[in-house]
Parts: structure tokens; sequence; C-alpha cells
């Protein structure tokens, strides 16, 4: 078995995936011509996103919407970079909000906290490095 996608269900596709160019530079993979699904080249494992209505046609009793009104769900993306302060900066110029500010784990990890345009969490460190 392999892991291959997270999927988040998005209210905007296009512009959830506009806004992950801009803040994190990701590519385009894919998007459907109805704009309901669409994916980034993001290394091993793709992130994509789907239509709230799509995600409801699925779940027969739905779900529950991510809203950045409310507190973020326990669940995030994690990105590693060896910029942290200036990819941070750009996601939050790009429209992401800080959630957390940049601090440095007692391991040796600077990690940082955003939430990207829909609500999600967004951790933003530097790679562990192996002792």
């Amino acid at each position: 078995m392999k892991y291959a996608y997270t999927i988040i269900y998005v209210d905007d596709v296009p512009s959830t995936i506009t806004f992950y160019k801009k803040a994190f530079g990701f590519e385009n993979r894919f998007i459907s011509p109805e704009n309901d699904y669409g994916e980034l080249k993001s290394g091993y494992t793709t992130i994509a996103f789907a239509a709230t209505a799509l995600g409801n046609s699925n779940f027969k009793d739905g779900f529950e919407k991510s809203t950045s009104t409310k507190k973020p769900f326990g669940v995030e993306l994690a990105f590693t970079s060896e910029h942290i302060e200036a990819d941070f900066k750009n996601a939050i110029n790009a429209g992401a909000t800080e959630f957390e500010p940049i601090t440095q784990k007692p391991w040796g990890q600077k990690v940082g906290y955003l939430r990207d345009n829909n609500g999600f969490l967004i951790e933003i460190c530097t790679p562990i490095k192996a002792t």
C-alpha cells in the first residue's frame, strides 16, 4: 500500500489552487473541466482539493466544513523549508493568516503555523536534522 493523496474539501477549487501556488510555489498537476477537483505537484504525496458540493455527493451524511471563523480541525498540512522565515512571510503575503508564530523547538527545529484561505492549518517547519 502507498499513501497517495490528501483531499481537502473547499468551496472554490480554482482560488484554492491559486492560493497554494502563490503562497508555497506549488504547480498545478490537474484541474477538472468542471473546476470541482484539482491537484498540485507537491512532492511524493499529492495535495488535492475537491468542491464542497462534490464532497457532499460522496458522503450521505455530509461532513464538517472548515471555516476561518472557528477553531481549526486537529489536522494540518506540513511543509518543510530551509528558508522558513521568508516562506512564512510569503504565505502571509499571499493571503494566509498567522495562527502561531515561528518558534524554536527543544529538538532544534523551527516551526510556525498558518491558516490557508479556507481555514485549514498549515505548518511550515525546518527539516528535522538526523542525529
